[in-house]
């Protein structure tokens, strides 16, 4: 896998939780599942940056 197809995935992923958080957010309020959906994305941003920065 290419680095610029994995960046596409790690985006496509990031609005997979973007949508959840979305949820999460307007159904119910469980903190724990809001911090780890927030957590994920931030790592997956961070992993897109870094393989940004190799290109």
């Amino acid at each position: 896998m290419s680095l610029q197809e994995r960046i596409g995935d790690l985006r496509a992923r990031h609005q997979e939780l973007e949508a959840a958080l979305e949820i999460a957010n307007t159904h119910y309020s469980n903190n724990v599942e809001v911090h780890q959906i927030k957590k994920q994305k931030l790592a997956i941003k961070d992993e897109i940056a870094q393989l940004e920065a190799q290109l």
